[in-house]
């Protein structure tokens, strides 16, 4: 694995928060980096500020979605990423995040993760603002699973972490809407043996722009794969119970 790390960031008319993402990245991360900007059409009022910048730094490029909407501008990310380590990033992620984006690349490289969880909510971490409702579901959703099937993070659902290519090659996505794929990847990576490694950092409440994650569309793709992590653990759990009952 080389030191480099391909920062995903799918957007949809985020004018406002780009430029100061962008600012933050040259600014504070000192990894080998890349940052492919996956959006969704020409009149997105992203790429009134991103072009400009991608004329004059060509470490950010700009990616057509091939499809439609988040979940195909992440899959469209994943696959034009060239780099060993994947990041997630949102356009709306906060500088203390950005601040984050070395820690998590080089503990991506030092333990061989296979996926570097961004975590609010282990011990040094923090959820600041935005909807009631929506953080205490994120929460429950982590720190359930945590205990319940021993997943090794207490944020399940936060999309911003990083993954190994190899991984994201090794995997077929299911999910059908959008950033529920986060919670997807973790839990198939955590029954398929894989190596999940978290570090705490503070989120905080956009303060520009319009968030578009929707609780009340996205909550059942959730719970989707909530249950089949659940499903699945004790399944696993059974089937090696009955084998070594079949062989005393």
């Amino acid at each position: 694995m080389n030191n480099r790390v391909d920062i995903i960031v799918p957007v949809y008319n985020e004018k406002e928060n780009f430029s100061a993402l962008y600012a933050g990245i040259a600014k504070a991360v000192r990894s080998d980096w890349r940052l492919l900007l996956i959006y969704d059409f020409p009149q997105d009022s992203t790429l009134e500020v991103a072009e400009p910048i991608s004329q004059q730094d060509n470490r950010v490029q700009l990616v057509r979605n091939a499809s439609k909407g988040a979940l195909g501008a992440i899959k469209t990310g994943f696959d034009a990423a060239a780099a060993d380590a994947v990041l997630m990033l949102l356009a709306d992620d906060p500088p203390e995040i950005i601040a984050r984006i070395d820690a998590l690349v080089a503990t991506c490289y030092k333990t061989h993760a296979d996926i570097v969880v961004a975590s609010r909510y282990m011990k040094g971490g923090a959820h600041i603002g935005g909807p009631l409702l929506k953080g205490i579901l994120s929460r429950l959703a982590g720190v359930s699973l945590y205990w319940a099937i021993g997943l090794p993070t207490h944020d399940a659902t936060y999309v911003t972490r990083l993954y190994q290519k190899s991984f994201l090659e090794s995997v077929t996505i299911e999910s059908q809407r959008g950033f529920e794929v986060t919670l997807e990847l973790t839990i198939k990576g955590y029954l398929a043996g894989k190596k999940i490694v978290e570090i705490p950092v503070v989120w905080r409440e956009r303060t520009v722009g319009v968030s578009k994650f929707q609780l009340r569309k996205w909550l059942p793709a959730y719970l989707r794969w909530f249950l089949f992590g659940l499903k699945n653990h004790y399944r696993a759990l059974l089937l090696k119970k009955s084998a070594n009952a079949a062989r005393t």
